[in-house]
Protein backbone atom coordinates (compact mmCIF):
# COMPACT_ATOMS: atom_id res chain seq x y z
CA UNK A 1 0.00 0.00 0.00
CA UNK A 2 2.75 2.49 0.62
CA UNK A 3 4.28 1.53 -2.39
CA UNK A 4 1.18 2.30 -4.59
CA UNK A 5 0.69 5.08 -2.52
CA UNK A 6 3.50 6.56 -3.04
CA UNK A 7 3.20 5.94 -7.06
CA UNK A 8 0.52 7.80 -6.77
CA UNK A 9 2.00 11.21 -4.87
CA UNK A 10 3.31 13.63 -8.04
CA UNK A 11 6.65 14.56 -7.63
CA UNK A 12 7.12 10.81 -5.43
CA UNK A 13 10.67 8.82 -5.22
CA UNK A 14 10.82 6.18 -7.92
CA UNK A 15 11.39 2.92 -6.19
CA UNK A 16 12.00 -0.85 -6.92
CA UNK A 17 13.01 -1.05 -10.83
CA UNK A 18 12.52 2.41 -11.47
CA UNK A 19 14.68 3.20 -8.86
CA UNK A 20 17.66 1.07 -9.47
CA UNK A 21 17.65 2.05 -13.86
CA UNK A 22 17.72 5.86 -12.10
CA UNK A 23 20.68 5.12 -10.27
CA UNK A 24 22.53 3.16 -12.66
CA UNK A 25 21.56 6.16 -15.23
CA UNK A 26 23.26 8.85 -13.12
CA UNK A 27 26.44 6.47 -12.66
CA UNK A 28 26.90 6.07 -16.54
CA UNK A 29 25.85 9.68 -16.86
CA UNK A 30 28.01 11.87 -14.65
CA UNK A 31 26.97 15.53 -13.91
CA UNK A 32 28.94 17.95 -16.03
CA UNK A 33 30.00 21.10 -13.98
CA UNK A 34 27.53 23.84 -14.85
CA UNK A 35 29.53 26.25 -17.22
CA UNK A 36 26.54 28.33 -18.00
CA UNK A 37 26.83 30.29 -15.12
CA UNK A 38 30.70 30.68 -14.86
CA UNK A 39 32.24 33.81 -15.75
CA UNK A 40 35.06 33.50 -18.63
CA UNK A 41 38.38 34.50 -17.86
CA UNK A 42 37.74 38.28 -19.64
CA UNK A 43 41.04 38.30 -22.62
CA UNK A 44 39.14 34.85 -23.79
CA UNK A 45 35.85 36.61 -23.62
CA UNK A 46 37.27 39.84 -25.74
CA UNK A 47 38.83 37.56 -27.99
CA UNK A 48 35.59 35.07 -28.60
CA UNK A 49 33.69 37.97 -29.19
CA UNK A 50 36.17 38.67 -32.66
CA UNK A 51 35.05 37.06 -35.80
CA UNK A 52 37.33 34.54 -37.10
CA UNK A 53 39.42 36.38 -39.15
CA UNK A 54 39.64 39.41 -36.92
CA UNK A 55 41.36 36.82 -34.36
CA UNK A 56 43.58 35.67 -37.15
CA UNK A 57 44.39 38.82 -38.10
CA UNK A 58 45.43 40.09 -34.18
CA UNK A 59 48.36 38.14 -33.84
CA UNK A 60 50.30 39.24 -37.16
CA UNK A 61 49.37 42.86 -36.39
CA UNK A 62 50.49 42.68 -32.94
CA UNK A 63 54.18 41.25 -34.49
CA UNK A 64 54.46 43.84 -37.04
CA UNK A 65 53.92 46.84 -34.43
CA UNK A 66 56.54 45.25 -32.22
CA UNK A 67 58.74 45.00 -35.24
CA UNK A 68 57.63 48.70 -36.13
CA UNK A 69 58.56 49.76 -32.58
CA UNK A 70 61.94 47.88 -32.25
CA UNK A 71 63.33 49.17 -35.57
CA UNK A 72 61.90 52.75 -34.55
CA UNK A 73 63.83 52.68 -31.52
CA UNK A 74 67.04 51.30 -32.28
CA UNK A 75 67.56 52.81 -35.60
CA UNK A 76 68.39 56.17 -34.11
CA UNK A 77 71.41 54.28 -32.31
CA UNK A 78 73.05 53.17 -35.78
CA UNK A 79 75.45 55.31 -37.12
CA UNK A 80 76.41 54.89 -40.92
CA UNK A 81 78.49 56.72 -43.08
CA UNK A 82 75.30 58.81 -44.25
CA UNK A 83 74.01 59.78 -41.07
CA UNK A 84 71.61 57.79 -38.70
CA UNK A 85 70.02 54.35 -39.67
CA UNK A 86 66.39 55.66 -41.07
CA UNK A 87 63.44 54.91 -38.87
CA UNK A 88 59.97 53.69 -40.18
CA UNK A 89 58.90 57.48 -40.45
CA UNK A 90 61.50 58.21 -42.48
CA UNK A 91 61.28 55.27 -44.79
CA UNK A 92 57.53 56.13 -45.51
CA UNK A 93 58.09 59.38 -46.21
CA UNK A 94 61.09 58.44 -48.86
CA UNK A 95 58.26 56.00 -50.15
CA UNK A 96 55.67 58.73 -50.24
CA UNK A 97 58.57 61.10 -51.83
CA UNK A 98 59.00 58.13 -54.73
CA UNK A 99 55.44 58.51 -55.50
CA UNK A 100 55.77 62.16 -55.94
CA UNK A 101 58.32 61.71 -58.06
CA UNK A 102 56.25 59.56 -60.71
CA UNK A 103 53.59 62.11 -60.35
CA UNK A 104 55.54 64.40 -61.67
CA UNK A 105 56.71 61.98 -64.58
CA UNK A 106 53.52 61.91 -65.36
CA UNK A 107 52.77 64.92 -65.54
CA UNK A 108 56.17 66.24 -67.20
CA UNK A 109 55.21 63.36 -70.10
CA UNK A 110 51.70 64.47 -70.66
CA UNK A 111 53.03 68.06 -71.33
CA UNK A 112 55.23 66.53 -73.63
CA UNK A 113 53.28 65.08 -75.60
CA UNK A 114 50.58 68.02 -75.74
CA UNK A 115 53.59 70.42 -76.61
CA UNK A 116 54.32 67.86 -79.99
CA UNK A 117 50.81 67.60 -80.25
CA UNK A 118 50.68 71.52 -80.61
CA UNK A 119 53.90 72.07 -82.50
CA UNK A 120 52.66 69.76 -85.29
CA UNK A 121 49.41 71.35 -85.66
CA UNK A 122 50.68 74.19 -86.21
CA UNK A 123 53.38 72.95 -88.93
CA UNK A 124 50.28 71.68 -90.57
CA UNK A 125 48.24 74.51 -90.32
CA UNK A 126 51.00 76.68 -91.77
CA UNK A 127 51.90 73.92 -94.87
CA UNK A 128 55.09 72.92 -93.48
CA UNK A 129 54.34 68.98 -92.54
CA UNK A 130 58.11 67.63 -93.23
CA UNK A 131 58.54 69.34 -89.54
CA UNK A 132 55.94 67.16 -87.91
CA UNK A 133 57.58 65.42 -85.25
CA UNK A 134 56.88 62.25 -83.71
CA UNK A 135 59.48 61.40 -80.53
CA UNK A 136 58.90 59.26 -77.80
CA UNK A 137 59.18 60.86 -74.11
CA UNK A 138 63.10 59.97 -72.89
CA UNK A 139 62.45 60.73 -69.52
CA UNK A 140 64.27 58.55 -66.59
CA UNK A 141 62.62 55.91 -65.33
CA UNK A 142 61.10 56.34 -61.75
CA UNK A 143 60.60 53.96 -59.38
CA UNK A 144 57.28 52.65 -60.32
CA UNK A 145 58.67 52.33 -63.84
CA UNK A 146 60.99 50.04 -62.55
CA UNK A 147 59.13 47.85 -60.62
CA UNK A 148 57.02 47.42 -63.66
CA UNK A 149 59.92 46.51 -65.63
CA UNK A 150 61.00 43.68 -62.98
CA UNK A 151 57.69 42.19 -63.07
CA UNK A 152 57.65 41.65 -66.60
CA UNK A 153 60.83 40.45 -66.85
CA UNK A 154 60.34 38.10 -64.17
CA UNK A 155 57.18 37.27 -65.92
CA UNK A 156 59.16 36.47 -68.74
CA UNK A 157 62.07 34.36 -67.09
CA UNK A 158 59.17 32.22 -65.20
CA UNK A 159 57.37 31.42 -67.89
CA UNK A 160 60.35 30.55 -69.97
CA UNK A 161 61.33 28.25 -67.40
CA UNK A 162 57.62 26.80 -66.91
CA UNK A 163 57.92 25.52 -70.71
CA UNK A 164 61.27 23.92 -70.26
CA UNK A 165 60.58 22.57 -66.85
CA UNK A 166 57.78 20.68 -66.78
CA UNK A 167 57.77 19.05 -70.08
CA UNK A 168 61.44 17.30 -68.96
CA UNK A 169 60.19 16.80 -65.61
CA UNK A 170 57.59 14.59 -66.87
CA UNK A 171 59.88 13.15 -69.24
CA UNK A 172 62.08 12.15 -66.42
CA UNK A 173 59.19 10.59 -64.24
CA UNK A 174 58.06 8.48 -66.77
CA UNK A 175 61.45 7.02 -67.85
CA UNK A 176 63.89 5.98 -65.50
CA UNK A 177 66.24 6.04 -68.45
CA UNK A 178 65.99 9.44 -69.29
CA UNK A 179 65.96 10.40 -65.74
CA UNK A 180 69.25 8.58 -64.87
CA UNK A 181 70.72 10.36 -67.87
CA UNK A 182 69.35 13.90 -67.23
CA UNK A 183 69.89 13.71 -63.30
CA UNK A 184 73.68 14.39 -63.13
CA UNK A 185 73.05 18.05 -65.22
CA UNK A 186 70.75 19.10 -63.00
CA UNK A 187 72.72 18.13 -59.85
CA UNK A 188 75.53 20.06 -61.84
CA UNK A 189 73.52 23.12 -62.64
CA UNK A 190 71.13 23.56 -59.70
CA UNK A 191 73.98 24.93 -57.62
CA UNK A 192 75.18 27.48 -60.27
CA UNK A 193 75.45 31.07 -58.72
CA UNK A 194 73.10 33.71 -60.89
CA UNK A 195 76.41 36.09 -60.82
CA UNK A 196 77.94 33.11 -62.85
CA UNK A 197 75.35 32.53 -65.49
CA UNK A 198 75.06 36.67 -66.24
CA UNK A 199 78.34 37.33 -67.94
CA UNK A 200 77.84 34.03 -70.09
CA UNK A 201 74.48 34.96 -71.24
CA UNK A 202 75.45 38.79 -71.62
CA UNK A 203 78.04 37.37 -73.96
CA UNK A 204 75.86 35.30 -75.73
CA UNK A 205 72.77 37.55 -76.60
CA UNK A 206 75.34 40.13 -77.49
CA UNK A 207 76.50 38.08 -80.04
CA UNK A 208 72.83 36.59 -81.08
CA UNK A 209 70.85 39.74 -81.18
CA UNK A 210 72.82 41.82 -83.77
CA UNK A 211 69.81 44.20 -84.92
CA UNK A 212 69.78 47.69 -83.98
CA UNK A 213 66.68 48.03 -82.82
CA UNK A 214 65.18 44.14 -81.64
CA UNK A 215 62.15 43.61 -80.63
CA UNK A 216 62.92 43.42 -77.38
CA UNK A 217 65.90 45.01 -75.55
CA UNK A 218 69.08 43.11 -74.82
CA UNK A 219 68.96 43.76 -71.03
CA UNK A 220 65.73 42.88 -70.77
CA UNK A 221 66.24 39.21 -72.89
CA UNK A 222 69.72 38.91 -70.59
CA UNK A 223 67.68 39.22 -67.15
CA UNK A 224 64.81 36.91 -68.48
CA UNK A 225 67.30 34.51 -69.61
CA UNK A 226 69.53 34.76 -66.15
CA UNK A 227 66.26 34.20 -64.15
CA UNK A 228 64.97 30.95 -66.21
CA UNK A 229 68.26 29.76 -65.98
CA UNK A 230 68.92 29.81 -62.11
CA UNK A 231 64.50 29.36 -61.64
CA UNK A 232 63.77 26.01 -63.79
CA UNK A 233 65.49 23.48 -61.08
CA UNK A 234 62.32 23.65 -58.28
CA UNK A 235 59.87 22.86 -61.39
CA UNK A 236 61.92 20.22 -62.90
CA UNK A 237 62.79 18.29 -59.88
CA UNK A 238 59.17 18.59 -58.66
CA UNK A 239 57.15 17.72 -61.55
CA UNK A 240 59.79 14.99 -62.16
CA UNK A 241 58.82 13.31 -58.51
CA UNK A 242 55.34 14.05 -59.10
CA UNK A 243 55.22 11.98 -61.79
CA UNK A 244 56.84 9.07 -60.64
CA UNK A 245 54.70 8.60 -57.26
CA UNK A 246 51.62 8.62 -59.71
CA UNK A 247 49.46 5.24 -58.44
CA UNK A 248 50.58 2.47 -60.61
CA UNK A 249 47.45 1.01 -60.78
CA UNK A 250 46.27 4.24 -62.43
CA UNK A 251 48.96 3.24 -65.19
CA UNK A 252 47.83 -0.66 -65.56
CA UNK A 253 43.69 1.09 -66.04
CA UNK A 254 45.25 2.70 -69.00
CA UNK A 255 46.79 -0.13 -70.65
CA UNK A 256 44.01 -1.87 -70.26
CA UNK A 257 41.72 0.66 -71.74
CA UNK A 258 44.56 1.09 -74.29
CA UNK A 259 44.91 4.78 -74.49
CA UNK A 260 47.27 7.27 -76.12
CA UNK A 261 50.60 8.59 -74.75
CA UNK A 262 48.63 12.00 -75.12
CA UNK A 263 45.48 10.72 -73.19
CA UNK A 264 47.33 9.14 -70.43
CA UNK A 265 49.36 12.44 -69.82
CA UNK A 266 46.70 14.46 -70.09
CA UNK A 267 43.62 12.45 -68.24
CA UNK A 268 46.43 10.44 -65.72
CA UNK A 269 49.62 11.75 -65.44
CA UNK A 270 49.05 15.98 -65.39
CA UNK A 271 45.94 15.45 -63.16
CA UNK A 272 48.23 13.48 -60.14
CA UNK A 273 51.29 15.48 -60.51
CA UNK A 274 49.41 18.95 -60.54
CA UNK A 275 49.84 19.45 -56.54
CA UNK A 276 53.60 18.73 -57.21
CA UNK A 277 53.95 21.61 -60.30
CA UNK A 278 52.20 24.24 -58.78
CA UNK A 279 55.01 23.61 -55.46
CA UNK A 280 57.88 23.52 -58.16
CA UNK A 281 56.16 26.77 -59.66
CA UNK A 282 56.16 28.45 -56.78
CA UNK A 283 59.60 27.59 -55.74
CA UNK A 284 61.05 28.92 -59.28
CA UNK A 285 58.89 31.86 -58.87
CA UNK A 286 60.54 32.78 -55.44
CA UNK A 287 64.06 31.87 -56.71
CA UNK A 288 63.62 33.57 -59.79
CA UNK A 289 62.45 37.24 -58.34
CA UNK A 290 65.64 36.82 -55.93
CA UNK A 291 67.80 36.34 -58.92
CA UNK A 292 66.17 39.44 -60.96
CA UNK A 293 67.39 41.71 -58.08
CA UNK A 294 71.10 40.70 -57.90
CA UNK A 295 71.27 40.19 -61.66
CA UNK A 296 69.86 43.63 -62.30
CA UNK A 297 71.94 45.23 -59.75
CA UNK A 298 74.84 43.57 -61.40
CA UNK A 299 74.59 43.85 -65.12
CA UNK A 300 73.29 47.60 -63.96
CA UNK A 301 70.06 46.35 -66.45
CA UNK A 302 66.73 48.44 -65.76
CA UNK A 303 64.54 47.18 -63.01
CA UNK A 304 64.42 47.44 -58.91
CA UNK A 305 67.96 46.42 -58.73
CA UNK A 306 69.50 49.18 -60.61
CA UNK A 307 67.31 51.51 -58.45
CA UNK A 308 69.07 50.48 -55.57
CA UNK A 309 72.29 50.34 -56.87
CA UNK A 310 72.20 53.87 -58.53
CA UNK A 311 70.52 54.79 -54.67
CA UNK A 312 73.64 53.34 -53.28
CA UNK A 313 76.18 55.20 -55.66
CA UNK A 314 74.39 58.55 -54.79
CA UNK A 315 74.96 58.63 -51.55
CA UNK A 316 72.71 61.46 -50.55
CA UNK A 317 70.63 62.23 -47.33
CA UNK A 318 67.63 60.42 -48.56
CA UNK A 319 69.27 57.30 -50.13
CA UNK A 320 69.79 54.88 -47.21
CA UNK A 321 65.67 55.50 -46.12
CA UNK A 322 64.92 55.20 -50.54
CA UNK A 323 67.31 51.53 -50.50
CA UNK A 324 64.84 50.28 -47.38
CA UNK A 325 62.22 50.97 -48.77
CA UNK A 326 62.67 49.44 -52.31
CA UNK A 327 63.78 46.51 -49.84
CA UNK A 328 60.19 46.44 -48.05
CA UNK A 329 58.56 46.48 -51.24
CA UNK A 330 60.67 43.96 -52.65
CA UNK A 331 59.51 41.68 -49.84
CA UNK A 332 56.15 42.72 -50.63
CA UNK A 333 56.09 41.99 -54.46
CA UNK A 334 57.88 38.22 -53.05
CA UNK A 335 55.26 37.63 -50.97
CA UNK A 336 52.05 38.77 -53.90
CA UNK A 337 53.52 36.69 -56.04
CA UNK A 338 53.73 33.71 -53.92
CA UNK A 339 49.96 34.08 -52.84
CA UNK A 340 48.81 34.52 -56.67
CA UNK A 341 50.62 31.34 -57.60
CA UNK A 342 48.59 29.89 -53.93
CA UNK A 343 45.42 31.29 -56.06
CA UNK A 344 46.61 30.15 -59.32
CA UNK A 345 47.10 26.22 -57.54
CA UNK A 346 43.95 26.04 -55.47
CA UNK A 347 42.14 27.62 -59.11
CA UNK A 348 43.66 24.63 -60.88
CA UNK A 349 43.21 21.95 -58.04
CA UNK A 350 39.54 22.69 -58.05
CA UNK A 351 38.82 21.39 -61.47
CA UNK A 352 41.34 18.46 -61.21
CA UNK A 353 39.90 15.14 -61.78
CA UNK A 354 42.04 11.85 -62.55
Amino acid sequence: MATAFADKQPGAEPTGAAAAASVAGNIAAPVQPDTANRTPHRGMAILASFPAFTKNLIPPLIGILAFLGLWAALAPQVDTSLGALPGPVEVAQQGGALFDDWSAAQETEAQFYADQDARNEVAIASGNPGIVTNFDYAGPPTFLDQIVTSLQTVALGFILATLVAVPIGLVCGLSETVNAAINPLVQIMKPVSPLAWLPIVTMVISAVVTSNDPLLPKSFIVSALVVMLCSLWPTLINTAVGTRSIDKDLLNVGRVLKLGWFAKLTRLVLPSALPYIFTGMRLSLGVGWMVLIAAEMLAQNPGLGKFVWDEFQNGSSQSLARIMFAVIVIGFIGFGLDRIMMGVEALASKNRTV
